[in-house]
């Protein structure tokens, strides 16, 4: 004899839950994307800074897969614009000191915008590191992109432009929270924040002008809750600092749901002051001692 009622109520409560895992599956894949779960870590992030510095030249595709390699958690870069309005990655608003271009062109103070995407590509941008680095070109932020997010996650930090340009790009490449941008001008942050509102934001500081456009004169250059309310109007969840943190900064921030990140760290002593402070994230030249850094704060005694 089957019981019919009793298959139909198991396929019934079986739908039900397949409706709920659904709705949480959905729910999670808003809340999981990794911009989302790097900030609310509870251990500390060790964050590579142009990549992996200290053993390939800054700001370079090898920099950026030594990094991931290395296992950090975000990996930084600059991007500026190019003659032709295309997104290139370099520190420096001149090309100068990483690359040929002095040399190539009988000049000095080259500015990135003077030059097109294809004639900045075309220099070397690795033998002034290391000879085993010719040859190395400047990439173009979207290729950067495609190389660091295959093992970790790009923390974008814009040097110039508009907020549009940026954010077009990371809709075509679906990356829209799963990347981190960041900036010294607070404004473009606020800019940022009301044309992509739900793109986790780092606010590098201290910013030298304030969000109606003054100098901060007066202001500590320490993080204070100052500077936290003046990031929070900015839009920014991150509070990216110098070595000028306090302890009392660091909770005042967490109080407020906010995570502080300091730059750029690459000294174990400093770091563990850092860490001890209870700060959330390690930008450093070296991935790899920074991790040993944190491994062996895990030690105890015999």
């Amino acid at each position: 004899m089957t019981d019919k009622p009793f298959r139909t109520g198991l396929l019934k409560a079986a739908f039900a839950v397949s409706l709920l895992l659904g709705a949480l599956d959905m729910n999670a894949s808003e809340t999981n994307l990794p911009a989302l779960q790097l900030i609310a870590s509870q251990r500390p992030l060790v964050i590579g800074h142009r990549g992996y510095c200290q053993l390939a030249p800054e700001n370079t595709l090898p920099s950026f897969k030594l990094a991931p390699a290395a296992g950090a958690d975000l990996v930084e870069l600059d991007y500026h614009h190019s003659r032709d309005g295309k997104l290139v990655v370099i520190h420096d608003g001149e090309l100068d000191r990483t690359t040929d271009a002095t040399k190539r062109w009988a000049q000095k103070h080259i500015k990135v915008e003077t030059k097109t995407a294809a004639e900045i590509q075309s220099l070397d941008a690795g033998s002034w590191f290391d000879p085993e680095y010719a040859g190395t070109r400047i990439p173009l932020l979207a290729e950067a992109l495609d190389v660091i997010q295959k093992g970790s996650v790009t923390l974008i930090e814009r040097k110039a432009g508009a907020p549009a340009d940026c954010i077009r790009l990371l809709r075509e490449k679906g990356l829209v929270n799963r990347v981190v941008v960041q900036s010294f001008d607070w404004e473009y942050l606020r800019a940022f924040h009301e044309q992509e509102p739900e793109q986790v934001l780092g606010a590098l500081g201290p910013p030298a002008h304030l969000s109606d456009g003054k100098k901060p004169s007066g202001i500590a250059m320490e993080l204070n809750a100052t500077w936290l309310d003046e990031l929070q109007k900015a839009g920014a969840k991150v509070a990216v600092w110098n070595q000028k943190v306090t302890k009392e900064a660091v909770q005042l921030a967490h109080q407020r749901g906010l995570r502080v990140w300091v730059y750029t760290i690459n000294d174990p002593a400093l770091a563990n002051e850092l860490l001890d402070m209870g700060v959330d994230g390690i930008i450093t030249n070296n991935t790899s001692l920074i991790w040993k850094t944190i491994a062996l704060r895990g030690q105890t005694a015999p």
